[in-house]
């Protein structure tokens, strides 16, 4: 996702307004209530003016008690009327864009949850966080406070206008005399709160995105004592937002004080033209008592219609970066129909290569068959291409070139689901999420009942560990289990892939780091996983890839040994060396390998 400038503003998105819109249409009996009900106020709007004209001079003046009674009987009939039907428009217009927003929430997070992988290597996680959250937020707006409300306060603008020149035109033209300049005001409002806006909601993505980040590497932060030079960068982008916002203040404190002397000057002049007026005995006192409550009436939503017309063009500028989310095409774009209820786990790379971007190579025309049952060993520097084959196994990446078979099968041919039930992944960064030792193990998978949760902590032998837990079970896991060891969490991992029963077992260095107190319950957890099951494994320790059934050299992205563990030791090759090296720097133990 490109990063977002300040880019010159478009012109009223007209075809965007239509596609937020289209997510209403399950609901479009709500929106044609809320219409309907901003035309009936809009009608009502100008009738207690005209009933209080009446009132003075009609019935004021005649002294008719009688008739004064029943058309204050009338008025406050009316207030209540106009009172709840305001109140039922205003709490429908809100319902129905909260119910959209969580429709379309629902949508962005659905299409987020099935991106391939390689969407988010070139997503900051900050941004999606904002698409989900701030600018879907936004987009509630445009139903709240947006284009229903703009409409409504335009029809209420209209009627009172033209109730205003059937009553008298004259007095109408000279009250609205200071109109230009309130257009004026308005229209330099509207463009620098516009600015300010996008200026705000640039910075808000930034904010979420520094924050997000560096509150997940809080630990590289503290460790290399960056705290102070991070500091200074979240300072500058904080100014960033903090200068927007203020921009926007100033000129929300220069428009709405322009706008009370416009008012004023308005209900100024009526009051000057009126009193001439009256002493000429053209006007009554109750005409001009109901031009100032027209006038009122008339400059509240004209106070805040640039305001709102802000909001619609922000929540559409919003509704801009949620749909470039929803119109990413980083999906798996072929899944296949095959779903077998088990695979035996026959794995074949055919001249396989990949990249994760063009032009790049990381697989140069990997080839390798591992029979079902067996496992194999990948070893290799830094970058040498070990992950990768992982990666695509199943079906994170996409290759470029070459065959991947599963059974004899390609993997493309597979539904991309059921080939992933079948193949259960150990990594060396164990990710656990905020909920229980239990929610963790079984991925809130609630058909997965306690007892076999047991069974399987039982079979790795870390049942007794997590009874020592509080809890046990339920033992409450802090994000990304930051209250557990790596060893602790490395062996749920475990219990994880264990517990869904894969035919293919794949251990991404799974035994790189971990305390010595937990080295024996991995060792033996690894040894159960492994038993039965075709399985590929990344590892640094030789203990691990000396039972390989087969162990192949990666370089470069490229196969360059394979064989046993002694068949290689003989050849005397890459792998000698390495294992010799090994032997030089580790003494006896001869246990770290790469």
């Amino acid at each position: 996702m490109p990063k977002e400038t300040n880019k010159k503003k478009k012109a009223f998105n007209f075809k965007l307004l239509k596609r937020v819109f289209a997510f209403s249409s399950p609901y479009k009996n709500t929106l044609f209530l809320t219409v309907s009900l901003s035309i009936t106020l809009a009608l009502l709007t100008p009738l207690r003016p005209y009933l209080i004209q009446q009132s003075v001079d009609k019935y004021i003046n005649g002294k008719l008690l009688q008739g004064l009674i029943y058309i204050c009987i009338i008025q406050f009939g009316l207030l209540i009327a106009e009172s709840f039907i305001r109140f039922w428009f205003s709490y429908r217009i809100n319902w129905l864009g909260q119910t959209v927003v969580n429709d379309i929430r629902q949508t962005v997070f659905k299409k987020i949850i099935f991106q391939n992988i390689s969407y988010y290597d070139q997503t900051a996680i900050g941004t999606l966080t904002t698409r989900s959250i701030n600018d879907i937020e936004s987009i509630n707006d445009v139903f709240s406070e947006g284009i229903i409300s703009i409409v409504a306060d335009l029809l209420t603008i209209v009627a009172i206008i033209v109730v205003m020149l059937i009553t008298n035109y004259q007095l109408t033209l000279v009250c609205l005399a200071t109109f230009p300049l309130l257009i004026v005001a308005t229209w330099w409002f509207k463009e620098a709160v516009n600015k300010s806006f996008q200026r705000v909601r640039n910075a808000v993505a930034a904010l979420n995105a520094f924050v997000q980040e560096h509150l997940s590497g809080m630990y590289i932060v503290q460790a290399f004592a960056a705290e102070k030079r991070e500091m200074a960068k979240f300072e500058l982008i904080n100014k960033e937002h903090r200068d927007a916002n203020i921009k926007g203040i100033f000129a929300y404190s220069v428009f709405f004080p322009i706008v009370e002397i416009v008012l004023a000057s308005s209900i100024g002049l009526l009051v000057w033209y009126g009193a001439v007026s009256m002493m000429h005995l053209s006007v009554s006192q109750g005409v001009i008592i109901s031009f100032v409550m027209y006038i009122n009436l008339l400059f509240r939503p004209l106070r805040m219609m640039a305001d709102k017309f802000n909001v619609l063009q922000m929540g559409m500028i919003a509704g801009e970066r949620v749909f470039t989310v929803l119109d990413s095409n980083e999906y798996l774009k072929e899944n296949g129909t095959y779903k077998p209820n088990t695979i035996n786990g026959n794995v074949q790379f055919n001249n396989v290569h990949f990249s994760y971007k063009p032009g790049i190579p990381v697989l140069k025309g990997v080839s390798f068959e591992l029979l079902a049952g067996k496992t194999m060993a990948v070893v290799g520097h830094t970058g040498a291409g070990k992950t990768s084959i992982i990666s695509i196994l199943n079906r994170l990446y996409e290759i470029n070139e070459g065959k991947l078979l599963i059974d004899g099968k390609d993997i493309k041919e597979y539904d991309i689901y059921s080939l992933r039930k079948h193949i259960g992944i150990v990594l060396q960064d164990v990710f656990l999420f905020s909920g229980t030792i239990k929610d963790n193990i079984t991925l809130r998978n609630n058909d997965i009942p306690l007892d076999k949760v047991k069974e399987v902590a039982a079979m790795l032998g870390i049942h007794h560990f997590i009874m020592s837990l509080p809890g046990n079970y339920d033992f409450d896991v802090m994000e990304r289990g930051n209250n557990l060891s790596q060893g602790q969490r490395q062996l749920l991992s475990f219990a994880r892939a264990l517990l869904y029963n894969p035919s293919i077992l794949i251990l991404d260095e799974a035994t790189s780091s971990v305390d010595s107190e937990s080295e024996q319950l991995i060792q033996h957890a690894i040894d159960t996983l492994i038993n039965g099951r075709t399985s590929i494994v990344i590892a640094h320790r030789l203990s691990t890839i000396r039972k390989a059934d087969q162990i192949i050299v990666m370089e470069q992205g490229q196969i360059i040994e394979r064989g046993t563990h002694n068949s290689l030791l003989l050849n005397k090759g890459v792998y000698y060396n390495l294992y010799t090296a090994v032997e030089k720097n580790t003494g006896l133990k001869k246990d770290v390998f790469i």
